[in-house]
C-alpha cells in the first residue's frame, strides 16, 4: 500500500495586471502601516534629544537596564552608565534613578548598575534603584507614580531613546533624552530593528496606559536623595 504524500500548492502571483497592481498596493499599504508607529516616535520627540555635552539641567537622570554579562553591566549598559556619571560630574543632574530587571535572585540589574556608578564617582546616596523596571513603559510609569519623578534626563542608546522619551512623556515625566553613541555592530542593528516592532507596543501603551507589571507602594528614595543633595 502506497502512502500518498501531502501535496502543497505553491502560491501563485496574480496573472492579470490589475491583480498584480492590487498585490503591490497591499504590500505598500502594509509597509506604511508598519512604519507609522516609528514615524510617530520620530515626530513626537522632535526637539527632545540632547548629548551629554548639552543636556539640560534636571534633578534626576533615569538610566534604563540593558542586560548583564556574568553579573556585570553589558557594554551597552556600561556606556549608558558612563554617560550618567558624566552628567553627574558636570552638575547637570543631582540623582540617578537606575531602573531594570530583578525578577529573579540571580539577575539584578539595578544593583549591578549602582555598583558600576559608585566605582565611577557617583556617591551611593545619590543613586536610587527601581527593581521592577521590566520594560520601558514600566520604568517610566514607576518613575512617575512610585518615585515621584516629574522631570528627568533619560539615558539610553540612540536607537531606543526616542521611545523612552515618548513613553515617559506619556507617563507624565517631562523628559529629555541623551542617546549614547555606539559602533554600528550587529547588536546595534538588532536593536534598531527591534525598535521598529517595539514602536507599535509604544503606541498602545500611550493610548491605553496599562498598569506596569508591578506597581507597589510609593517610595521616597528620590525625594530623600534630592533633599540630601540640596543640603
Amino acid at each position: 500500500m502506497k502512502i500518498r504524500r501531502p501535496q502543497f500548492r505553491r502560491p501563485h502571483l496574480p496573472r492579470t495586471r490589475a491583480g498584480r497592481r492590487r498585490l503591490v498596493q497591499a504590500v505598500v499599504a502594509g509597509c506604511v502601516l508598519a512604519l507609522l508607529p516609528a514615524a510617530w516616535l520620530f515626530l513626537s520627540t522632535a526637539g527632545r534629544l540632547r548629548t551629554t555635552a548639552d543636556a539640560p539641567r534636571a534633578p534626576v537622570a533615569v538610566v534604563f537596564g540593558a542586560g548583564l554579562w556574568n553579573g556585570e553591566p553589558s557594554p551597552y549598559l556600561a556606556h549608558r552608565l558612563d554617560a550618567a556619571a558624566r552628567l553627574y560630574r558636570e552638575g547637570r543632574i543631582e540623582v540617578v534613578l537606575v531602573t531594570g530587571d530583578n525578577s529573579r535572585k540571580d539577575y539584578d540589574e539595578p544593583d549591578a548598575m549602582r555598583t558600576y556608578l559608585t566605582q565611577h564617582g557617583v556617591p551611593g546616596r545619590r543613586i536610587v534603584s527601581d527593581y521592577a523596571g521590566f520594560d520601558t513603559w514600566d520604568s517610566c510609569v514607576r518613575a512617575r507614580k512610585i518615585f515621584g519623578v516629574n522631570r528627568a534626563v533619560l539615558v539610553s542608546q540612540g536607537f531606543h531613546i526616542r521611545r523612552a522619551v515618548a513613553l515617559c512623556e506619556a507617563a507624565g515625566v517631562d523628559s529629555y533624552g541623551v542617546g549614547v553613541d555606539e559602533t554600528h555592530d550587529i547588536t546595534w542593528y538588532y536593536g534598531g530593528t527591534r525598535e521598529v516592532f517595539a514602536a507599535g507596543k509604544a503606541v498602545l501603551d500611550t493610548l491605553f496606559h496599562p498598569d506596569p507589571t508591578f506597581l507597589g507602594p510609593r517610595e521616597h528614595g528620590v525625594a530623600d536623595a534630592l533633599a540630601r543633595a540640596r543640603g
